[in-house]
């Protein structure tokens, strides 16, 4: 159950009169009703409120729920005089500035209002049709985006006319009719339903019902409604700290999973499948032929010994740090230069990916032979979780916002190493701040926690077993 949820079964127990117990010394609401239609006389007799047309009885089809016997069903224009404001008019600057306030729906606070930004001029309310209501008014807006939002005034003020005030007849506790109004919210939402703007009027207002309890069960009423209210708000903190928690949890267990996967954490390790420095040795002997035979080209530079703070964390006996750019190819250099118009003749046929291409608006493409990793001018894509993608097998075309990249067949998963590079944080690699990129000297010198090749496999098969789960949970 949601705070709000919570909240409005507490309401909703409060209107129908289970909230708090009755106790027949506090008499009846019919007792009460009688003396609140004499006192709307005293006030019409007064001349403090007008004359109006008589309320329709309450038929049994229109009560909602069953009240207790000491209880009545009356109708919401009997509890007090309700009146709608009005806006002076804008043109007249003698209307606006002065020392009364002036209420618009977007003040309403669902709760006690003590400070409203805009004032009108005593000029205004003799002129125009605005009421001021006393401290105590209870006030509803009638149309719009605030349909339904609550306040009680805790200073005079006047309000426009999208705003409905009511001052509460002796015997209705303003509070009362504050947290019924709040209860009955989607009632009055509903009955606002239709048009093309959502509008609640005055008549629909006066007309709705509500369930009127003895004076005294109202203020026991409030007074535990109030006592639970603090309660609730402690829910309410807990149940957003656990949100935040449940949203993310399934990014946080895909985070561990893949740290766990580049730990040697994730499957056993078998003596029996080698180890990585056997692997590596392996790798450099066959990209020394390729290279001899012309292949591909040999890269520049030295990637030297690791720094001890470099090493992240430990790995099994069988595993090797090495460097990214010792055990993969680079095919940048094999790209052919193309320009917009033999690009644009290209692209009807074969898929081009770049940093504001396909690949920045997919997680990664995951197909079977090349690793496409994105750097350069990809600022915005180097902070996302996946930054890699697979292409697949063929012809396909890049633009020079990303590092195209191949391994020596049957020595490398390229599945394993686009999971390592998502487990790590690559902002460390990039270089620039107005045009951020990673070079291809930095992408090399990323350290990697190397598996014997069947592990590496066996690791892959088991993060696609477990990382769907993860996107179940969302």
């Amino acid at each position: 159950m949601t705070p709000q949820e919570l909240k409005n079964s507490i309401l909703q127990l409060a209107i129908q009169g289970k909230l708090v117990e009755q106790r027949p010394e506090e008499g009846t609401a019919e007792e009460l009703f009688q003396k609140i239609q004499e006192e709307k006389q005293r006030l019409i007799a007064e001349k403090k409120i007008k004359k109006e047309k008589p309320l329709p009885e309450i038929t049994e089809d229109e009560k909602p729920f069953d009240i207790p016997e000491s209880w009545k069903w009356v109708r919401l224009g009997n509890c007090g005089s309700w009146g709608s404001g009005a806006t002076p008019s804008r043109t007249n600057s003698e209307y606006y500035g002065g020392t009364i306030p002036w209420l618009k729906t977007g003040d309403l606070n669902d709760g006690t209002i003590t400070e409203i930004p805009e004032y009108i001029t005593e000029l205004a309310l003799e002129k125009t049709s605005v009421r001021l209501n006393p401290i105590g008014s209870v006030l509803m807006a009638m149309y719009g985006a605030t349909i339904g939002k609550l306040g009680i005034l805790g200073i005079e003020a006047t309000t426009n006319q999208a705003c409905c005030a009511c001052i509460p007849y002796e015997g209705i506790y303003n509070k009362f009719l504050f947290y019924f109004l709040m209860a009955s919210r989607t009632a009055f939402i509903k009955l606002g339903e239709g048009g093309a703007q959502p509008n609640i009027s005055k008549e629909k207002i006066v007309n709705a019902l509500i369930s009127l309890p003895p004076l005294a069960e109202q203020k026991r009423i409030v007074a535990k409604i109030e006592e639970l209210l603090p309660y609730i708000d402690r829910y309410e903190q807990a149940w957003s700290k656990l949100e935040q928690f449940n949203s993310r949890f399934p990014e946080d267990m895909k985070k561990s999973l893949l740290q766990y996967a580049i730990q040697g954490k994730l499957v056993e390790q078998r003596p029996e499948e080698g180890t990585a420095e056997e692997l590596f040795q392996k790798i450099q002997a066959e990209k020394q032929r390729l290279i001899a035979e012309k292949k591909i080209k040999k890269e520049k530079g030295e990637y030297g010994e690791f720094k001890e703070d470099e090493i992240l964390f430990d790995i099994p006996t069988t595993w090797k740090w090495v460097r990214f750019g010792s055990i993969m190819i680079n095919r940048d250099s094999e790209r052919i230069p193309l320009s917009v118009a033999e690009r644009s003749k290209l692209e009807k046929n074969f898929d081009y990916y770049g940093a504001s291409g396909v690949i920045d608006k997919v997680d990664r493409y995951l197909f079977d032979k090349t690793l496409l990793l994105i750097g350069e001018d990809g600022a915005n894509l180097l902070t996302r979780s996946t930054p890699i993608a697979f292409l697949a097998q063929g012809q396909y075309w890049v633009n020079n916002h990303a590092h195209v990249l191949d391994c020596v067949e049957g020595t490398l998963s390229l599945e394993y190493m686009m999971y390592f590079v998502n487990a790590i944080s690559l902002a460390k690699y990039v270089t620039g701040t107005a045009q951020p990129k990673m070079n291809q000297e930095k992408m090399n010198s990323i350290p990697v926690p190397l598996p014997p090749l069947a592990e590496q496999k066996r690791i892959v098969e088991k993060l696609e077993e477990l990382l769907p789960l993860c996107e179940q949970l969302k």
